[in-house]
């Protein structure tokens, strides 16, 4: 792999992540109602459930989702009925009365975790479009192996950095609103967000 096909890659990643969609949406959503302390587990589901999107493709559920309208179906409409649990749960959530408090104490660590790694590795359109995608960038007169591990590392790298910095630009916003009223708002606004992520997650496509 050369220097430019990387340099090429890094670019459309780029492009790729910074591009509101149900995941964007989402950890948006959760940093604006539980604030700057749910960044890590939020960021790191959204790794994770890029690397099992990732690996399922390579391993061949991309090509099965692609010709398989009632498994992709399956998987997106799970999808969009657990965004809008999340939504539901976001908007009836009461915000804590002591600003020293704003964390994730409506939702655990462990729960925020989950929701952006459920979100992210069953997505159907993920895990179609990587399997369509990486291949475009592996030279087939070298070993496929190493060549999609460095794309997968810098895959999830780019990642990490656009999601860590909606998420902080988020949550940076909610620590600076004091007010119950408003923070009350704010959680309602992280429960459109995830309405909107499910709205957006039900209009996907094959192709």
């Amino acid at each position: 792999m050369t220097l430019e096909i990387w340099i090429t890659f890094v670019s459309v990643v780029f492009i790729f992540a910074i591009i509101p969609g149900p995941t964007v949406i989402l950890v948006l959503g959760q940093s604006i109602s539980h604030g700057k302390k749910s960044v890590i587990p939020l960021v790191s589901g959204v790794l994770m459930g890029d690397l099992v999107a990732m690996t399922l493709s390579l391993i061949g559920l991309g090509a099965v989702l692609a010709t398989s309208a009632t498994l992709f179906m399956i998987l997106k409409w799970f999808g969009v009925g657990y965004l809008v649990y999340l939504g539901i749960k976001v908007w009836r959530e009461m915000p804590e009365r002591d600003l020293q408090s704003l964390s994730v104490s409506g939702m655990s660590p462990t729960n925020l975790f989950k929701s952006s790694f459920l979100v992210t590795a069953l997505n159907p359109k993920d895990i179609v479009f990587f399997v369509a995608f990486l291949p475009q960038f592996v030279n087939p007169e070298l070993a496929a192996v190493p060549q999609l591990l460095i794309l997968m590392v810098t895959f999830l790298g780019v990642v990490s950095i656009s999601i860590t910095s909606f998420a902080l630009f988020a949550g940076a916003v909610r620590h600076k609103i004091q007010s119950l009223p408003a923070r009350r708002r704010l959680n309602r606004l992280g429960g459109m967000a995830m309405f909107g992520a499910a709205a957006f997650a039900s209009t996907m496509q094959r192709s």
